[in-house]
């Protein structure tokens, strides 16, 4: 959880550090901030390998193998290092990086949610979400899921005495990865569609 609030910081001061910079450079009346000159033909190379990554970036968010998520950011950031930031992109930008970082927390959210409102106490929830946390880092891809369901069962077990109603707990935190897994993949939409619209706003649309 301190790397995850270590890495969260990092990119919001990023990001400002980037729109305070993109709002100076507009002000001044001077090129957006950043960029490599590039012709027509370099660019709409750019912009379809971008797209390209981006997309399959949103089609691994089915398997919950990769960070589908993170790699359509990554596809945003690179493009925006290599045809420069003005304020408009930066703050497009912005919302993407909310949207990553959201759509992340997403699954912890949604299973925990359906396993509080079975019946499941305070602290399975809690144990369950950090031991997600914990083994999605050390075992992934599975580790995480298989952590928090495990450790969910158990704590409400010995809770209830009752594996039954434990086990019911448990299989409504894994209809809840199974919706996260479809609100992701909404959210990687929209992420590639906030892209399209700044290079629509940027006059670089190709089409």
């Amino acid at each position: 959880m301190d790397k995850f609030n270590v890495l969260l910081r990092r990119l919001l001061l990023f990001v400002s550090f980037m729109l305070i910079m993109t709002a100076c450079a507009s002000g001044a009346g001077s090129s957006p901030l950043g960029g490599i000159d590039m012709s027509a033909g370099v660019l709409l190379t750019v912009q379809i390998v971008v797209l390209v990554v981006m997309l399959l970036g949103l089609l691994s968010l089915l398997f919950v193998i990769f960070p589908g998520l993170t790699i359509i950011w990554l596809a945003a950031l690179v493009y925006g290092l290599l045809s420069g930031f003005d304020l408009t992109s930066g703050l497009i930008f912005l919302g993407i990086t909310l949207l990553m970082i959201f759509g992340n927390m997403v699954d912890q959210l949604l299973m925990g949610a359906r396993a509080k409102k079975s019946g499941a106490s305070w602290t399975g929830v809690v144990v369950s979400m950090l031991a997600a946390l914990v083994f999605s880092i050390l075992f992934p891809p599975f580790g995480g899921l298989v952590a928090a369901l495990i450790a969910l069962f158990a704590i409400e077990t010995v809770r209830l005495k009752n594996w039954r109603q434990a086990g019911e707990s448990t299989k409504e935190m894994a209809i809840g990865c199974a919706s996260a897994v479809v609100a992701r993949f909404g959210i990687g939409m929209v992420m590639i569609g906030l892209w399209l619209v700044w290079l629509y706003l940027s006059g670089a649309w190709p089409f």
